[in-house]
């Protein structure tokens, strides 16, 4: 890489007079604009040395990669004269220089929480989906299949129980995840999730604490008073971190932690965010059941514009209240999950139009993918990559969500579980509802699909320009490049490479990098891999090779193994920020290291009690040299335990 060119790039794209501090970590050029909107986006897009941008926390990240991006970012002070920051530093020029709006940080809030818990509840739903099929009456004939065959009813009574597991113990999982995101330790959250669905308090009756009666009420299936109290618990945990000797710390701030959080929420603010929950789920339905078809309609309508604000990612939090008050007989079901299956149909079937459309065979092919997904209810790649590049068909789509949101509001159409937004929604959808949600479904694909085809036809240069053989394939390069889960360019594949295992640095518990909570990571920028959340500070060596990046921070570890494996361990995230603080470091670059050998230490404790995430990321950075990628590892796992598989091309 010549780092001066890459930095000439970038500041020839952000504009240098539009720059306002620099700095950056481990993986990505950290930079505070002026005006986001000046960035020349296409120009970083098409750069092979740029693995990615995004925007966050008025940061304007561009994604170098491990080896490269201290060369890239000393090249870029040169160039523009600006003074050197720290990460930690340049947090607070962004948060200065950015208005902060608090409703879009509880939605990202809320996303954050959500998002790893869904796929449980769509398990769960998908499994209520299964029990509705096999007791509703009316589906089949007149008697439910249980009827019609009773020698189902012991698996339909299995398939009861477990469908309603991750609804009647949500908190448990709220607990996990809300500790996670708040920098509690994640065990204790589950505690809180534990105590909160306890059997005993479905029994009801008072606590008498010192003449103050305290009705008792059990929080199964609830999400408010759930994120309350392990918010309340990240605040009591970090607070005695701080303040107690090491001695008595691993013993009494849990103890003390959870005692707290356990008091507050049975006496106070259990019951007021009960209340509040319970204010909010009526309210929604009360609106639904007022406007009826026309709130469905115009819910339709903007369904997908929401989407691209990331409104979106808050609605699970109702949905499983909705779902839960339809389960005890109190609600009118999901219609959320309606109307978002009514839009997700809609783009896929304006993408489908665009396929039909285009004669640029890069379009085409990604239009031809990213509708199937669409029609299976993931429509990022449909509306990020063709529809909003092209324009008309995103807005043609919403004519067809409107109309069939409309059909199905009149139809009383709603979901008894959350699952896949979109054909195959049917499996979540009332028993006696399936027949008017596929004609709803049809009807949204079959207007989208035509307003799109026919505007399209008129507009033929809107398709396919004068100059497709260069604009055109441009436009749909970009759009491919948009959509792809995985974003970065590297030098062409090492011919000597082989197949090797890469361990696992530390001992915890092995994840999906998808679920980590940094786009970088989790949107594979930087390459595929996996994460581990320890349970030890100690680092080690993933595979005999040689240090290529051993940073001053201490936080993150460039490798390249003697197979050729280039391997980032980056760990925790935003730990640069640190400097160094609770931090040891045993190697440096150049080192030659066996698989196993001590690369360096983290204080797990410190580094939570100052509010940082301590996953380990361990990322294939070369991932384009290899035909797979691919993690083996899940739960609990030791360091030097096979964590990634790779396979050469």
């Amino acid at each position: 890489m010549d780092h001066k060119q890459v930095a000439t790039d970038v500041v020839n794209a952000v504009g240098k007079d539009n720059l306002v501090a620099a700095a950056h970590c481990a993986t990505r050029l950290r930079l505070v604009l002026k005006d986001d909107a000046k960035v020349d986006q296409k120009a970083l897009d098409n750069n092979g040395d740029v693995k990615g941008t995004f925007k966050t926390n008025g940061q304007y990240q561009i994604i170098i990669g491990p080896g490269d991006v201290n060369n890239v970012y000393d090249e870029l002070i040169k160039q523009t004269g600006l003074k050197e920051v720290s990460t930690d530093d340049l947090k607070q020029i962004a948060a200065k220089n950015q208005k902060f709006n608090p409703v879009m940080a509880f939605i990202k809030l809320l996303s954050d929480i959500f998002v790893p818990i869904i796929p449980a509840l769509v398990a769960g739903g998908l499994l209520m989906a299964l029990d509705n099929v096999l007791t509703a009456k009316g589906l089949f004939g007149p008697q439910s299949v249980i009827q019609m065959w009773p020698a189902l009813k012991g698996i339909e009574g299995m398939v009861n129980v477990m469908s309603a597991a991750p609804y009647v113990f949500l908190p448990i999982l709220v607990g996990i995840s809300g500790a996670k995101r708040f920098g509690a330790n994640q065990f204790l959250g589950a505690f809180v999730g534990m105590m909160m669905t306890a059997p005993a308090l479905a029994d009801g009756g008072s606590w008498n604490i010192f003449g103050l009666t305290v009705h008792i009420q059990s929080y199964t299936s609830q999400v408010i008073p759930a994120l309350a109290a392990v918010w309340m618990l990240s605040i009591f945990e970090k607070w005695l971190h701080k303040r107690l000797p090491a001695a008595v710390d691993f013993t009494f701030t849990p103890l003390i932690s959870v005692l707290l959080t356990g008091f507050l929420t049975f006496i106070v603010v259990g019951p007021v965010m009960k209340d509040l929950s319970d204010l909010l789920t009526n309210g929604i339905v009360w609106l639904y059941d007022t406007l009826g078809f026309v709130g469905t309609g115009i819910f339709g309508a903007l369904y997908s514009p929401i989407v691209l604000t990331g409104l979106h990612q808050s609605f699970p939090a109702i949905e499983t209240q909705l779902v839960t008050a339809f389960k005890a007989g109190k609600g009118a079901g999901d219609f959320i999950f309606i109307v978002a299956s009514m839009a997700n149909v809609a783009q896929g079937a304006a993408t489908t139009a665009v396929y039909f459309l285009t004669r640029n065979e890069k379009m085409k092919a990604l239009s031809s993918s990213s509708a199937i997904s669409a029609l299976l209810g993931i429509t990022e790649p449909a509306i990020f990559g063709v529809n909003l590049k092209l324009r008309f068909p995103f807005f043609c789509a919403l004519v067809g969500s409107c109309v069939a949101s409309t059909i199905a509001g009149l139809m009383h159409v709603v979901a008894a579980s959350m699952g896949s937004a979109g054909f195959i929604g049917f499996l979540s959808v009332y028993a006696k509802s399936i027949p008017g949600y596929l004609l709803c479904e049809v009807i949204s694909f079959v207007i989208a699909f035509l307003v799109t085809f026919f505007y399209g036809k008129a507009h033929d240069e809107l398709v396919n320009p004068a100059t497709a053989g260069a604009d055109a394939a441009d436009g749909a390069s970009q759009a491919a490049e948009a959509s792809a889960p995985v974003q970065h360019a590297s030098a062409p594949a090492d011919e000597n490479a082989k197949n090797e295992v890469i361990a696992s640095p530390v001992s915890g518990t092995a994840e999906d990098i998808t679920a980590v909570n940094d786009e970088v990571f989790s949107q594979k920028m930087m390459g595929d891999g996996a994460a581990v959340v320890p349970n030890d500070g100690t680092i080690y060596a993933p595979v005999d090779g040689t240090i290529t990046v051993a940073y001053a921070t201490k936080h993150a570890y460039g490798l390249t193994s003697d197979d050729g494996a280039e391997v980032l361990i980056h760990v925790g995230l935003d730990t640069v920020n640190l400097k160094g603080e609770h931090f040891e470091s045993f190697v440096e670059q150049g080192q030659k290291v066996k698989k196993g050998d001590r690369l360096g230490t983290i204080d797990l404790a410190a580094v939570k009690a100052a509010g940082y995430d301590t996953t380990v990321m361990v990322v294939v950075t070369n991932t384009t040299n290899y035909t797979q990628v691919k993690r083996v590892a899940d739960g609990e796992i030791s360091h030097g335990d096979d964590l990634i598989d790779v396979v050469s091309k």
